[in-house]
């Protein structure tokens, strides 16, 4: 930064600041705009999009076969032609702007359904994987229970077994009574 001083008269006015870069320009242009916060700040809209003007309704004049154009149509022809030519391109431009648009969205979407789907997938994993481990720990305390108290346990299944062969030996006794009421 090259710092000079003017004199005029023995009065001192504000050092010229040369920026040698855009950084330094940048940093020049902050401090001016902040220097007075109070002043408001123009901030331009955005500019409307390019909308060329719509083809023009050509009315001919037809001379006869003895009269020439003259030296001014050529002129207004390649003007018309040009605005036309521009007009064309504009449309294949935004069509094609468009399309890419639209190509870009749907690819957006495929792409959040396929994580969607490998995360549905994932997850149905982790909640399978999950409630096996839940059933093998039930499992596993269930048969640590078994262990710790094993005399209580043998009485029940003595109980068990012995209403169960009363059971059968019921209706075995039916089963008898049964076949000689059919037969007589």
């Amino acid at each position: 930064m090259a710092d000079k001083k003017k004199k005029n008269n023995g009065e001192d006015e504000k050092p010229i600041v040369v920026a040698k870069n855009a950084a330094e320009l940048q940093k020049i242009r902050l401090e001016k705009l902040m220097s007075k916060p109070e002043k408001p700040v123009y901030i331009p809209e955005r500019p409307k999009d390019y909308k060329p003007r719509d083809p023009l309704e050509f009315v001919r004049n037809v001379w006869g076969s003895s009269a020439g154009a003259g030296s001014g149509d050529f002129h207004v022809y390649r003007g018309v032609r040009r605005r036309e030519y521009a007009r064309q391109k504009f449309a294949k431009e935004k069509q094609d702007k468009d399309d890419a648009e639209e190509e870009y969205h749907k690819k957006i979407e495929e792409n959040a359904k396929a994580a969607e789907e490998r995360t549905a997938k994932k997850r149905a994993k982790r909640l399978k994987k999950k409630q096996k481990s839940k059933k093998a720990k039930i499992k596993k305390e269930a048969e640590s229970d078994d262990e710790s108290e094993p005399d209580n346990d043998a009485e029940e299944d003595n109980e068990d077994n012995d209403s169960k062969n009363n059971d059968v030996k019921v209706e075995k006794d039916t089963d008898v009574k049964d076949l000689s009421n059919g037969s007589r």
